[in-house]
């Protein structure tokens, strides 16, 4: 076995694949079955069937050298490349030699290999791709043997892409489509014709690679920025290991522009060129080592060319890695980390690699361009090349290490981008940023002003992050970079979420959300600590993978942190408070009933202030619009916009304005206001109908709505009023009927068959015998539903509530969960809380989210004759936190501990016998 049988970017063949090429495939042995069953009466389906025993032996011998050696990529891209030359070899020289030997007039055929087959660098379901190279014209000889090769390995579930050509066709083509010039650029001889193998070679050198390859370039930098695009950034929590960003892709298109400019066979040879340094080529071979173990076992695992690491193949992946849970980390996370930080290194690696040869190709300018254009006028030290801040002198820039933060300082003030050689220098010197630099006032002042001064921080911490600044500057910082949230809620790693939720301040601040966001952009408008909130942003998260609270934790890192930036003791109270507390307006306005008087009045002591009120929302909101691209809905911002203002309020006035005489006497007041055609006795017959209650709970819309239901009421029928509201991205759905047990949970029930998500819910009784629920749903997207569909929502409620489907049965089929949500642990928490509410008892239950789990906790809770007076749903990825506000049937909370243990035990045993559902 010869190395350009083998090699690829990486190298020889390993000492690994030496030792077991005989198990993996043993030419000789194979070649002389074929033989003797090619003089069989059933010669090719003989022959297949011994090549896929070979091919099967094979294969389980490289999955069980690769088990016992998780990491060992080199060795197992290289088997299976030598795997499939065995078979292919094989079947050609079973096709030549006896199937369809050619004996009076030889033809000369090559079989060349292309593409990564061609590079000898192949995953377990890599395609096999093919070119058959013929002198002139395929002759009939040489169209029958082609087409029966291709037949066989196509029977042995190969996955063959082929072309026939002569060498002459392979230029001209390849010279117009880039596709099957990167191909061949990769070529490898695999069998036939040697000599005319080798005229390929010299041809393509002479006649294809021997230009600047400035076209070549381009179209693969294109390429690149289109399939990121496609794939999203390697921040992506489910990235693709093959196309995406940071992905094996990006360092393959490294090596072919590298191979077609400096003419290398390795990429180990890109050293000696001077285009890496020995450290750069390390990470490089790490990188690349680390992707292609992932995607062979991502292969094997999924047993076909699977490249999405899903979350359920996540787990499955880190499992077969050998990663282990430590730090009260799962191991998917540990592994997860390892891989964002590894293709950030790729991406460090391929930036700086590409747009150096960007820079070598870019076109001229034309004359007038040159001489009208403005050059950007750089401060001292740096020059500007081909639009790019780059350093005069390496040696003089480093001798002072506050110019590593002020080359970041120097790119905001210009606009421009940092040039790769700075990079590099920067990259390569990270030591120089030590205690003494990190508590310099100067380095502070750069770091706070990247932070206030000029508009964009995020562009700025993202390429700190990217090349280690950030971790050098803030050590703290560092055990977050490419830190995995292993949920279905989180779109980032941890540290691409903080700065997302910086750029959302960024823009708030410009005015760029303020029709979107009035609320938050008015707080900043009037004015508000920038320098807390920024600290505090890039902070909240900052204690995030440990065992203990991550809250708690950043609270503490704070006290660290916050001084050695500058900020005065008052200041650090605050960020530290806003650490501790950056989710209990989220929880509070998500998980809780925020018409309930006593959720308002503990917010308000706990915030305690104005100032810090601001700061908290403006705060809430940056993080859950940084969770990910579609988590902030107009649901939410009612949500939040409803507690901030009612807290404001009392804050400003005093907490005993929140009280439900005084919030029902005005809910009355504006009700009359709303309907000045009614008649005066009508009026007073519907204010007087509800209890205290129902009037602080909803807004007057919904009043208006239940009055006009009970005016035109039907005993007859089911009333029902469905008014989608798109200013909180949810239909309203209300309902007024004789009031009888168990109608919160055929209500829930009618909804889940109609694949409704509620988020939230209230159940009032009237003092004349009728229940007012109301709902709040969404459709699976997230949103109102359509007018359209209101007409079927309406028929399978009213069919449930007659009793003509049984919600429980019809549900059965739906509670299914996703194969790939099955991945995530969401342990089941129920708790009671007594304290919140003045006349409820609060049930929360923290649990995985399904198709009818509300149904199965409100049918639970009713069989135990409880009544609901309200639920407050909050979802979060695969979690979702379900929080009945309760009374027992004498309309007293539940004090009793044994009576919450029984509420406990059957609650529990519905999540655990609806979970028993969805997994069948």
């Amino acid at each position: 076995m010869t190395d350009t049988q083998t090699t690829g970017t990486g190298g020889a063949p390993t000492p690994r694949l030496c030792a077991l090429a005989d198990e993996i495939y043993d030419a000789a042995a194979i070649d002389a079955e074929l033989a003797a069953a090619a003089r069989s009466k059933d010669a090719r389906n003989t022959c297949v069937k011994i090549l896929n025993s070979a091919q099967a032996r094979g294969r389980a011998t490289i999955a069980q050298a690769f088990t016992a050696a998780p990491f060992d990529a080199k060795a197992m891209t290289a088997s299976y490349s030598y795997l499939t030359d065995g078979l292919v070899r094989s079947v050609y020289t079973l096709t030549t030699n006896h199937l369809h030997p050619n004996k009076d007039a030889p033809t000369a055929l090559s079989v060349i290999g292309v593409g990564g087959y061609g590079r000898g660098e192949m995953a377990p379901f890599s395609d096999v791709d093919l070119l058959f190279l013929v002198p002139s014209q395929i002759t009939p000889w040489a169209s029958t043997a082609i087409e029966t090769m291709l037949y066989i390995l196509w029977d042995l579930k190969l996955k063959v892409g082929h072309s026939s050509r002569t060498v002459r066709d392979c230029v001209e083509l390849a010279t117009e489509d880039f596709t099957i010039q990167t191909a061949l650029l990769e070529h490898r001889f695999i069998c036939g014709d040697v000599d005319l193998g080798q005229t390929l070679g010299e041809t393509l050198r002479s006649d294809l690679f021997s230009g600047s390859g400035r076209a070549f370039i381009e179209a693969k930098l294109e390429e690149r920025d289109a399939r990121h695009v496609k794939q999203g950034q390697r921040y992506v929590v489910e990235p693709n290991v093959k196309e995406g960003k940071g992905g094996l892709r990006d360092l393959q298109s490294l090596y072919w522009i590298a191979k077609l400019i400096h003419n290398v066979s390795r990429a180990a040879e890109l050293v000696e060129k001077g285009v890496f340094r020995a450290e750069e080529y390390e990470t490089f071979a790490a990188a690349e080592n680390f992707l292609w173990a992932a995607r062979g076992h991502l292969h094997l695992l999924t047993n076909r060319a699977s490249e999405q690491l899903t979350f359920d193949m996540q787990v499955s992946v880190a499992e077969a890695m050998g990663y282990r849970d430590r730090d009260g980390r799962r191991a998917v996370e540990v592994f997860m980390q390892d891989y964002f930080l590894h293709a950030t290194a790729v991406g460090d690696l391929t930036r700086i690699f590409l747009t150096k040869l960007e820079d070598m190709h870019v076109k001229s300018e034309p004359l007038l361009e040159r001489l009208f254009r403005r050059k950007p006028r750089v401060r001292a030290g740096y020059t500007v090349t081909h639009n790019r801040i780059a350093l005069e002198d390496d040696a003089a820039f480093l001798s002072d290490p506050i110019n590593i933060l002020r080359l970041f300082e120097e790119a905001l003030r210009t606009g421009m981008l940092i040039h790769p050689d700075a990079m590099r220098t920067v990259k390569a010197n990270l030591h120089l940023i030590d205690d003494t630099l990190r508590t310099t006032p100067e380095a502070r002042r750069i770091f706070l002003d990247l932070l206030l001064k000029h508009g964009n921080p995020e562009r700025a911490l993202r390429r700190m992050n990217e090349l280690g600044v950030l971790a050098a500057f803030i050590p703290e910082f560092e055990p977050i970079v490419a830190m995995m949230q292993f949920n279905m809620y989180h779109s980032y790693t941890v540290d691409e979420h903080t700065i997302q939720t910086i750029a959302h301040l960024a823009m708030i601040e410009k005015s760029e959300l303020e029709e979107e966001l009035p609320v938050a952009s008015s707080i900043l408008q009037k004015g508000v600590n920038r320098k807390v909130l920024y600290v505090a942003l890039l902070l909240h998260d900052i204690g995030k993978g440990r065992q203990e609270d991550h809250s708690i934790l950043g609270a503490s890192i704070v006290r660290k942190v916050a001084p050695r930036l500058g900020l005065k003791q008052d200041e650090v109270d605050t960020v530290e408070w806003l650490v501790r507390y950056h989710l209990l307006m989220s929880d509070m306005a998500q998980k809780r009933d925020i018409a309930d008087p006593r959720t308002v009045r503990d917010f308000a002591k706990a915030v305690q202030t104005v100032k810090r009120l601001d700061l908290l929302c403006v705060l809430t909101v940056c993080d859950i619009r940084g969770v990910g691209p579609d988590t902030w809905n107009n649901w939410k911002a009612s949500l939040i916009r409803a507690l901030y203002r009612q807290t404001e309020r009392a804050l400003e006035t005093g907490l005993e304005d929140l009280n439900r005489q005084n919030r029902g006497a005005e809910a009355k007041k504006t009700l009359r206001a709303a309907l000045p055609d009614w008649p005066k006795k009508a009026l007073q017959r519907e204010t007087a109908r509800h209890y205290d209650p129902y009037w602080q709970g909803l807004h007057v819309t919904a009043h208006i709505a239940f009055a006009n239901l009970f005016r035109d009421l039907d005993e007859n029928k089911i009333n029902i009023d469905l008014h989608p509201d798109e200013d909180r991205d949810a239909t309203r759905a209300c309902f007024v009927m004789p009031d009888h047990h168990g109608i919160f949970s055929r209500l829930t029930g009618a909804l889940a068959l109609v694949g409704a998500n509620v988020v939230d819910a209230r159940s009032y009784t009237t003092k004349d015998g009728y229940v007012t629920d109301a709902f709040w749903i969404q459709d699976s997207e997230g949103n109102a539903y359509e007018a359209s569909k209101l007409p079927r929502l309406r028929q399978m409620i009213e069919k449930t509530l007659r009793g003509e489907v049984i919600a429980r049965d019809a549900l059965k089929s739906r509670d299914k969960v996703k194969k790939r949500e099955k991945a995530f642990r969401v342990p089941t928490s129920i708790t009671f809380d007594n304290e919140g509410s003045e006349i409820y008892t609060i049930i929360e239950v923290d649990t995985r989210d399904r198709p009818g789990l509300l149904h199965d906790l409100a049918r639970t809770l009713a069989e135990l004759n409880v009544y609901i007076a309200n639920a407050v749903i909050a979802t979060y990825g695969a979690q979702v936190v379900d929080t009945f506000y309760v009374k027992d049937m004498f309309g007293l909370k539940y004090h009793s501990e044994a009576k919450r243990r029984t509420l406990e035990k059957r609650l529990r045993q519905a999540i655990v016998e609806g979970v028993a559902r969805a997994d069948n």
